[in-house]
């Protein structure tokens, strides 16, 4: 029995009817995993209409690319690494700029400090746009800047946004890569450990783990479906923040950031 929630697209000319048919299956049942986060078989085969057996290996084929993965044997399916890869692949970088930088310019605006745009590139990060504070000592512009991620605050909000098996994957060993100070974290027990800290309060922070003299608060921009896009964040000279309760009290501004974003990417102008 056909499912009346399905949105079936149009078959390509080129595919028979059984190929055509399995391709949608499998495309839906991506955009499923990517909506509901962990999805059983028996609730794949419901939302698709198809018997258990088709969806289970459908999910089987996925799961081997690496689109679904599986914390334990017989458990829930959720997104695996080349969707989260395709993913953010598919978010122009371009779109994103233009999308949060009205955004960056307003966090500038009210704190006085220097608001940055950056992106994961495996356990890098990358900076992608920044409006730099108008104080004559200040964080300078960072565009194509890359750190290490577990170092930097924008790297540690995006991964806090990643499911632990993702997390198992980009740090398979017990250690970090090497960062540029001595304040970076270098055990990825000790990462895990913060990372739970910013999951629990909803924004990262960094105190001159990426560069000396420099802290740092940062949120991460999800999309419509809730998965992390980028990090958005505020650096400051820590000789004028003095404290991390200093560089704590623009956390604020870039939560109410990333929101502004996600409501933008909601309803683009």
């Amino acid at each position: 029995m056909s499912n009346p929630r399905r949105r079936r697209t149009p078959a390509a000319p080129a595919l028979d009817g059984a190929t055509s048919t399995s391709v949608d299956n499998a495309l839906w049942l991506l955009q499923l995993v990517g909506e509901h986060q962990a999805l059983r078989v028996a609730e794949a085969a419901d939302l698709l209409g198809v018997a258990r057996s088709t969806a289970h290996r459908l999910l089987t084929a996925l799961r081997r690319r690496g689109f679904v993965m599986q914390d334990r044997p017989n458990g829930a399916y959720r997104p695996g690494p080349a969707l989260y890869e395709i993913g953010l692949a598919a978010v122009s970088r371009i779109d994103i700029r233009r999308v949060a930088r009205p955004v960056l310019e307003q966090i500038q605006q009210m704190t006085q400090e220097t608001a940055s745009l950056a992106v994961l590139e495996g356990t890098m990060v990358r900076f992608l746009d920044c409006v730099e504070s108008p104080r004559s000592v200040r964080v300078g512009n960072r565009i194509g800047v890359v750190r290490p991620a577990h170092a930097s605050a924008v790297g540690k909000a995006i991964l806090a946004g990643l499911p632990d098996a993702e997390l198992d994957r980009r740090y398979p060993g017990d250690e970090l890569p090497p960062a540029t100070t001595s304040a970076a974290l270098t055990e990825v027990a000790a990462l895990r450990a913060e990372i739970a800290v910013v999951r629990a309060q909803g924004y990262a922070l960094n105190w001159e783990e990426s560069t000396d003299g420099v802290c740092a608060v940062a949120a991460a921009l999800r999309d419509t479906v809730g998965q992390p896009l980028a990090g958005l964040g505020v650096a400051a000279p820590s000789s004028r923040v003095t404290s991390l309760d200093g560089i704590r009290a623009f956390a604020p501004a870039v939560q109410r950031g990333a929101e502004m974003v996600l409501e933008r990417l909601r309803a683009p102008e």
